[in-house]
Formats: structure tokens, sequence, C-alpha cells
């Protein structure tokens, strides 16, 4: 009998290479402006093309501005290395013919939230971007991982991968949570538990009666981040919220669908198929989770301290310097911290849910004086289309947020949106480590609701 990973893994082996090494074959490849342009370059200097056309979708995210306004040209974004990055997408995409959503698209977007909602992303499939959160698409019990750039190339030019086929790691979630405890407390809750490192090696699935009860925007935050954990990919398996979600988006024709459901019905671990590792988690006893160190796993209950250090402890130089960076003291209560800055976007928390989450939360109020500035980054065009439909921006503008256009802004300093240093910043991004908002800055990952929350009080509220 087989998990879910076996199960996709096997449909697509194409052959053992010995020592561990597999060719696998990939059905989806997603790229953007960062890991793209060498890899582009090195297939036009052997002279190939693009294995299949079909199977690849660009868009460019990482480099993009958030406040471009309408008649945006390329040629006014000030950083040149973005600019380039972001003019050799649009030159390799023209010149190999691969399906673009270009920065005047209004389907443009971070991969990760336009794959999904454009029906790109498909239940079976193997799917690869140079993009470690690629991991957020087994939302949708599809085998999808991140890549390097000179894997980016091997993919384009043969439409498989060399790798070696991970273990398998099952992780249930039971129960029923807090009104307030989000997908993001839960998974940032199960990497404090399990460290960083917990799944190297291994194929996460996520399981149980409380993963059974997500959305899938809320089951994407948390496969996502399981490369947070140290894990390749993430997993869930197919139910009726998997199919709910993709009825009108997925692109075939009735006969088709018909019998890509029946397929996708057996994409579930059996029931008695064995895992290398196991365990189990009650989310009933999870409270909104604050981070306070420069990584996932340095991560506490919002109504707590600061750990106070345990000299003998193998992490004790790791947590004293994040403790110093940050500037934090032991036993310091997180509740007493003011923050400046507030951003609610990125891969993992940017969809429609997690703007309504926000808007919910900050309707008919007005940001703390200490916030001095607050960013609400759509995940996509269509994502922005909707919530300005639904009303939110006006909410999120009234409150003294600011209404941007979508990429992956804040989330890392590859764009504009960055801190400055000593900049305190409530984030809903994946990513915690120094520098990554920007240099020196000190960020602090928290759910949506809980970044509201921040905004408005200038801290973390207390009970």
């Amino acid at each position: 009998m087989k998990t879910l990973y076996d199960k996709l893994w096997d449909d697509h082996v194409v052959e053992d290479l010995g020592s561990g090494d597999h060719l696998v074959y990939i059905d989806r490849h997603f790229l953007h402006e960062v890991t793209s342009p060498q890899a582009f370059d090195g297939i036009s200097k052997k002279n190939l093309k693009p294995w299949r056309l079909a199977a690849n979708i660009a868009t460019p995210d990482h480099n993009v501005p958030t406040a471009r306004g309408q008649n945006f040209e390329l040629e006014s974004i000030e950083d040149e290395v973005s600019k380039i990055q972001i003019i050799e997408l649009d030159r390799n995409c023209n010149k190999f013919d691969i399906p673009q959503f270009d920065i005047n698209s209004e389907k443009q977007g971070i991969v990760h939230v336009v794959g999904p909602e454009n029906g790109f992303t498909l239940p079976g499939m193997t799917i690869v971007c140079g993009d470690s959160h690629t991991s957020t698409h087994g939302a949708f019990a599809a085998l999808s991982m991140g890549i390097g750039t000179s894997e980016v190339e091997h993919v384009l030019a043969t439409q498989c991968l060399r790798i070696k086929k991970l273990k398998n790691f099952r992780i249930n979630l039971l129960g029923c949570p807090r009104p307030d405890v989000t997908s993001k407390d839960v998974i940032l809750y199960v990497i404090r538990s399990i460290g960083t490192d917990g799944g190297t090696g291994h194929a996460i699935e996520f399981s149980g009666d409380y993963i059974s009860s997500l959305s899938m925007e809320s089951r994407m935050t948390i496969c996502n981040m399981s490369i947070e954990a140290g894990a390749k990919v993430g997993l869930i398996a197919f139910d009726k919220i998997t199919e709910s979600y993709l009825f009108d988006k997925v692109q075939l024709d009735k006969s088709e669908y018909d019998k890509a459901l029946e397929f996708w019905k057996s994409l579930s671990s059996d029931s008695n198929a064995k895992f290398d590792k196991e365990i189990e988690i009650d989310v009933s006893k999870i409270k909104p989770q604050v981070s306070w160190g420069t990584s996932p796993e340095m991560t506490s209950d919002y109504d707590s301290c600061v750990p106070e250090l345990d000299q003998n402890s193998d992490k004790y130089s790791t947590y004293k310097k994040a403790i110093e960076y940050m500037g934090l003291k032991e036993r310091e209560k997180l509740s007493d911290l003011t923050f400046n800055k507030v951003f609610v976007g990125s891969c993992t928390n940017s969809r429609i849910e997690d703007l309504r989450s926000v808007a919910s939360e900050v309707k008919d109020k007005r940001i703390s004086k200490s916030i001095e500035e607050a960013l609400i980054v759509p995940g996509s065009g269509q994502v922005k289309l909707q919530a300005e439909k639904e009303g939110l921006d006006k909410i999120f503008i009234e409150a003294g947020f600011s209404w941007r256009d979508p990429g992956c802004s804040m989330c890392l300093g590859m764009n504009e949106d960055k801190l400055s240093p000593g900049d305190r910043c409530a984030s809903t991004s994946n990513r915690n480590f120094e520098g990554r908002q920007g240099h020196m800055g000190r960020t602090h990952l928290v759910s949506p609701m809980m970044a509201a929350r921040i905004a408005i009080h200038g801290g973390i509220p207390h009970e």
C-alpha cells in the first residue's frame, strides 16, 4: 500500500539512474524573472528549445514595483537589476513563445498565487519552479518543489528532472482551533515544534480532521511553509474541498474533466500506508503565534515572552545572536514591543481570504500612530480586482493602509518595498532571517489577523 507521495512519484519516474537518482517527468513549470535568465541563456547557447511549451507559465513577481498604477512603463523601474531581470523575462518569453502574464497583465502576480487561481495547478501533477515555496501547490495533491537555476534549464530543455526520492513524514493535525487561530499560526507552531530541520529529506503529508476542515487558501498556507520545516515537499490529499475549488478553474471539456476527476479521487494515502515518521498535534491547544527570532522556529505564543536561554543548549549561541539582532531581551514580554511597520502579502498570505481577514479586523478603525507604514499587497491582479469589487480596498485605505499592486513586495528585499535599519515589522511572509525584508530590519512572522491587530494597536494586543 502506498502513501500519496509514493503514488505521485511512481506515476512520474521515467528511469532509475542508479545511486538513488531518478529521472522524473515534470508536468508543469512555473517561471519568474529571478531564476530564469541564466537558464534561458543556457539553452540558447546550446541551441536548444523548450521541450514542451504548454508546460511553462511565466510571470514577474519578485522585482516588480507594487506602487505602479496605470500606464506603467518598465523603463521607470529605478533599480537597474530589477529592470533588467523583468525585461529579460519578457524577451525570453517572446523568443521561445512561452505564455506569460507580463507586468501589465490583469493576471500578473506571485507565481504561487497565479498558478492555482488560473487552473494551471492540478492534482496529480509534478510541478517545479525556481523558487523554494513551490511546495505551495502540494495543497492540491501535486508533487511540487523548488529547484535551482541549473535545474530550471534542465526542465526547459528536457521536461525532466534528476532527483532522489524522499522519505515519507505524516503530520496529523487534529481538533478544532480557537477562533483567532489561523492556518498560519498552525504551521508556525508545527515548525516551532519540529524545528527548521524536522522535515529534512522528507515529503510532509498534512492530514487529520483539522486539515479536512480547511479552505484551499488555508491549505496553501500550510504547504507553502513546509519548506521552512526543512521539507522539500508538502502534500494534502484530494477531497471535496479541492474539487469545489477547481470546478470553475479547470480548462478541460466535460469528458476530460470527468476522467480527470476519477483519477484525482485516488490521490490520497492508502489506509495502511507506512510512513517513515509520523506525529500528531492537537490544534485546539495552539494560540496565535508570533516569531521573536531570525528563523520561523523561533516562535512563541503571542501572550508569552522571549525565551530564557539555556547556556548548555546547542542552540544557545544561535538564539542569543537572534535576540541581539532583533533588539530584544530574554524574558521580555512580546506584548511590550512597539512596531512601526506592517506588511500583509507574500505567497503565504496574499489571497482574497487573507485580505478579508484583515478587513474584518480593521473596518471602521485607524492604524496606530506608531505605525509609519502599513502595506497590503494582493497576490495577483485577480485578487486585487476581487478585493476592490468587495470594497476591501476602501476599508484598508480608510484605516490608513497603503493599497498596492501585485508582487512579492516586502517579503524580500528585491524591490522598492524594504525595511530600514531598526524597523520592527509584523509580516505575513514566510521568512524572517537577518536582512530578509531589508538591511537590519526586524521581522516578526504573524498571521494576517494578527498583523491587522498589530497595525491597529501598534503592538501585540493584550487579552
